[in-house]
Order: C-alpha cells, then structure tokens, then sequence
C-alpha cells in the first residue's frame, strides 16, 4: 500500500516552498514573534494523493497554518570585486536572516482550522501555613 501525503506550495518572500505537516521550513525573515502562529495565504497548489487543487495564480479560501520557531542566520556569503592591473579589491561579506517555521496543517478551501488545544493550568490552592 502507497503511503500519500499531504503537501502544499505556498509563496512567501517571492520564493516558493512545498510544505507538509510537521514539516520544518526555514524562510525569508517575517514580523513574527517566536512561538506565533502565521496564515500564509498565497498557497499555489494543495495535493493529497487523490486529488490536486491550482490555484490560478492561488486558491481562494486556502491557508497554511504554521508556528515561528525563532529567527536565525544563513552560511556567510562573500562577494569579492577584482579588476587586474589597477589595484582594486574589495571584500564583503553577507548572511541573510531567515525565520524558522513549523508547518501545523494546511487547510483547503472551504474547510475549517482544526480548533485549538487548549491545556489548562493547575492552579495552586490555599493550603495550611
């Protein structure tokens, strides 16, 4: 039996990633706090293995819901400038900052998020002193 499993492509920063639940992404740098849930919205494509949904360009209604897991540094770029025979030289260096996310589930059009899991917390009581 064929396990199939279900990914998407979304488009965020002008890149495009194929994502799947539980999956780890790391993207361009987002204006979201660590341990935050973000919607991505621009998804161009949702396949399960019976059937794929286009989107043209995107699917109306469809979401990716995932959790920052923190920001963080790339691999150091170096550019180097050189002309012969004139003595010019230049070295810099670059590391482009990218967000970590946590893909929790992608939901197709016309479907609901699943609710939330809410965990309660025990709460001390009053005791003897």
């Amino acid at each position: 039996m064929k396990m199939t499993r279900t990914y998407a492509i979304v488009e965020t920063g002008g890149k495009q990633y194929k994502v799947a639940p539980g999956q780890k992404v790391d993207v361009d740098r987002l204006a979201v706090a660590e341990g935050e849930d973000i919607e991505l919205s621009k998804v161009l494509l949702i396949a399960d293995g019976k059937d794929t949904v286009v989107g043209n360009p995107t699917i109306d209604g469809a979401k990716v819901v995932a959790t920052c897991l923190g920001e963080g540094k790339g691999d150091k770029v170096i550019v180097f400038k050189y002309k012969p025979k004139v003595r010019y030289r230049r070295k810099k260096g670059h590391r482009q900052f990218y967000a970590r996310l946590e893909i929790k589930e992608i939901i197709k059009p016309g479907e609901e998020a699943a609710p939330k899991k809410t965990t309660k917390k025990k709460v001390a009581t009053g005791g003897k002193s």
